[in-house]
């Protein structure tokens, strides 16, 4: 098997936190071909990235979404696909992935709303991208959820995880007036809004509903307007009075198969498998 059918299989077997991965990664690829290299960073269209002008947001509403998949270079890139991948996992400890792609996506639109806003009030025009004001909600609604859980850091060692969300937003306030000072402004604006989506949450309003919603209608309308009706199939397994009974054991032998490798993929992750099962995940996918 192939680097690229290796990278298939890995997408669709991977959870959704490696999807939003392999997501930023091709969106930042593709927009590559509309960058200015300026000043040792990538400068981004209005149409792409996030502007505080609010009437240029009015013209690309989308970019208070798409900012949150480019990144201004190479080293920013990996590293915030490096926290999404522990925070997403953190996160997942406890919730749905649809949760976290909600969250993701709502995080960053507030996140760039407050950006866009907090900039014009105070006169000054720049642009922002990067996933960090989304990734900052993820790890902030698990901080939120369970304070104490135990986290262990290079060099550091056991700590709880409120320890280090808090270092990290001191860290934003203090820098916000020094550099970056719109990265901070939405850094700390995710942060925000994923201590609300828990709070709201824990009072039985799940906010990620809303782009729950909206992909489900979007999966709806594509589907055929005229389904086939269900059939139901019947097995018996008992192959001398029915011939074709084999075939289906073998189709529940092949799923089973399936199953126990996607086990071992939750239990130990996909790097755990053999070149073998690889294959044959990639095979059984066809």
């Amino acid at each position: 098997m192939g680097l690229l059918d290796d990278l298939k299989v890995q997408y669709r077997m991977g959870g959704i936190t490696q999807r939003l991965i392999f997501w930023n990664i091709g969106i930042f690829l593709i927009s590559l071909f509309f960058y200015e290299f300026r000043l040792g960073v990538f400068i981004f269209p209005d149409w792409l990235a996030l502007s505080s002008d609010p009437l240029t947001v009015a013209i690309h509403p989308w970019t208070l979404i798409s900012y949150a998949f480019l990144h201004s270079g190479f080293l920013h890139l990996l590293f915030n696909m490096l926290v999404l991948n522990y925070s997403g996992m953190l996160f997942l400890t406890f919730f749905k992935e649809k949760q976290l792609v909600g969250l993701y996506i709502l995080s960053a639109v507030f996140s760039g709303i407050v950006f866009s806003t907090a900039y014009f009030l105070m006169g000054q025009q720049s642009t922002i991208v990067g996933a960090s004001a989304a990734i900052m909600a993820v790890l902030m609604a698990t901080t939120t959820y369970s304070p104490k859980m135990p986290i262990r850091l290079l060099l550091i060692g056991r700590v709880q995880l409120w320890h280090m969300t808090a270092v990290i937003l001191i860290i934003d306030l203090m820098q916000l007036m020094i550099e970056n000072t719109g990265g901070h402004i939405s850094h700390l604006a995710g942060a925000f809004f994923g201590f609300i989506y828990i709070k709201m949450l824990q009072n039985g309003t799940d906010l990620s509903k809303i782009i729950t919603g909206i992909s489900d209608w979007v999966v709806n309308i594509s589907k055929p307007s005229n389904p086939k009706p269900f059939k139901k199939v019947h097995r018996n397994y008992n192959t001398k009075q029915n011939p074709t009974a084999s075939k289906l054991i073998g189709r529940d032998k092949k799923q089973q198969q399936i199953d126990d490798i996607l086990d071992k993929i939750s239990r130990s992750g996909y790097e755990s498998l053999t070149q073998e099962e690889k294959d044959f995940l990639f095979n059984a996918g066809k």
